[in-house]
């Protein structure tokens, strides 16, 4: 058999839209075409995309947070091919993997938090959260786990019970049993919750990925204090936080909280294979398998396969050598100021806030009359005026790729690669200043036009009045 990845590439490059119709998701498609974004991209390098007349598109989604190292950088897959060359005899099962011991070593003294001693490794960020799910009802014997509005997690099923967005939940319940909903960044309501010794565990993002909702100050460190007091596991789910995001290894970092698990997923992977972990505290493990007969109650078959492993371990060396926490911290705090100053000039643009390469852009009512109309007009298309007046023009004119966070919001999420340059930033801050900028034009555009109709109408009335009479 002859496997030919660059004729496919070649011959079949102009029908992936009509295959995606034909056999996977056409309501995607249907997405993605009244967007303008059935851009034929061809090639990823770095923070960049390039399509196919080779023009370059800077990506501020970086696959929800996946290249947070850039696409394909060399050093990941150079770790690649030494691992299919090397013809390793993975997924023995019947025996453990090195390279899963070495990425357990490594990951644990990276995260450098003290009781946190055991790592599960599992296909993805959904898998983690469903095994934190078993650990904290295994290891507390309780059967409830309190989550935050807003939050994520996951979409397969228990995950998705701890999803705090009722556009996932809708049609798929009944959903996982004893599941609290509460309010996010809301201390009392944590300890209303937690009070009855029937919690298992509180889980949270410590930047809500969603919104990139930002705790106060005291929310998780208190958060913490209280889960401690009534026995409950805190789960911190930095499956998009983690690994430097938000300039701190973990987010939790910023807030000086040690959990009893981390969740991790996305950009373990540097990119390329997919990988989850649970790093945990050595008694919640211990409580899970705790006797030989139970070496294998949990577990996933794919799940310490080499390749993954190995993108683990050099994803670690990479955020290690290129300084990749600090260079996020760094540009993360560059680009927020810049952005933060676009306030000022542009009414419609209501808050920019973040952490790190973790940024959201919330846009609201203006203040002013001659803005109002636009958003009113705004407001009551929703979601897809919202995306003609700025995603499409991001795209189409100065070939920036970012997303709305959500049906119900008027947020735009950042998440660049961590190796974004000056010349980067500066990209998205013309970009979006151009942006904002119009959709302000518009929105005097309409006010103009309402006035210049409301005067001839006034007009037409007393022309009319003045001919009766």
């Amino acid at each position: 058999m002859t496997f030919d990845l660059a004729s496919i590439l070649a011959e079949r490059q102009g029908e992936k839209y009509a295959l995606h119709d034909r056999h996977l998701n056409p309501q995607l498609v249907r997405v993605l075409k009244t967007l303008g974004y059935d851009v034929n991209f061809t090639r990823g390098e770095g923070a960049h995309l390039y399509d196919v007349t080779g023009r370059r598109y800077l990506d501020l989604l970086s696959g929800f947070g996946v290249f947070a190292l850039g696409r394909n950088h060399p050093a990941i897959a150079a770790a690649l091919r030494q691992v299919l060359e090397a013809q390793l005899p993975g997924l023995v099962q019947l025996d453990v993997s090195l390279l899963a011991g070495v990425l357990a070593e490594k990951l644990l003294a990276r995260i450098g938090m003290a009781g946190l001693e055991r790592v599960f490794f599992c296909n993805s960020g959904t898998e983690a959260v469903e095994a934190a799910i078993k650990f904290a009802r295994m290891a507390t014997g309780r059967p409830k786990i309190v989550y935050c509005a807003g939050a994520f997690h996951g979409l397969t099923y228990g995950a998705l019970s701890l999803n705090g967005t009722e556009v996932f939940r809708k049609g798929f319940g009944p959903l996982l049993p004893d599941c609290v909903k509460i309010p996010f960044n809301d201390l009392p309501a944590l300890e209303a919750a937690l009070k009855g010794g029937q919690v298992a565990a509180f889980i949270v993002e410590p930047i809500q990925g969603k919104g990139v909702t930002l705790p106060d100050d005291n929310y998780l460190a208190e958060a913490a204090r209280l889960c401690k007091r009534h026995q409950a596991l805190f789960i911190a789910d930095e499956i998009q936080t983690g690994l430097g995001r938000s300039g701190r290894f973990l987010a939790c970092e910023h807030y000086g909280v040690e959990p009893d698990m981390v969740l991790l997923a996305k950009a373990l992977s540097g990119g390329f294979v997919p990988v989850g972990a649970v790093a945990l505290r050595h008694w919640i493990f211990a409580k899970l398998f705790d006797r030989m007969d139970r070496a294998l109650v949990h577990g996933s078959t794919f799940a310490k396969n080499d390749l993954a492993m190995a993108a683990g371990i050099a994803t670690l060396e990479v955020i290690e050598e290129e300084r990749l926490v600090e260079k996020a911290d760094a540009s993360g705090r560059a680009l927020l100021a810049d952005l933060q100053g676009f306030a000022g000039r542009h009414e419609l643009l209501k808050e920019v806030r973040g952490k790190g390469l973790m940024i959201g852009l919330e846009f609201g009512p203006p203040k002013s009359l001659k803005l109002k109309a636009a958003w009113h007009l705004m407001d009551s298309a929703r979601r897809g005026l919202f995306c003609q007046l700025v995603l499409i023009p991001l795209l189409r004119d100065h070939q920036v790729l970012c997303q709305v966070s959500g049906d119900d919001n008027y947020i735009i999420k950042l998440l660049p690669a961590l190796t974004i340059d000056a010349a980067d930033r500066q990209w998205v801050v013309s970009a979006f200043d151009k942006v904002i900028g119009d959709c302000h034009q518009i929105g005097g555009a309409v006010w103009d036009l309402g006035r210049s109709l409301a005067k001839h109408s006034l007009k037409a009335r007393a022309g009319a009045g003045a001919g009766a009479a």
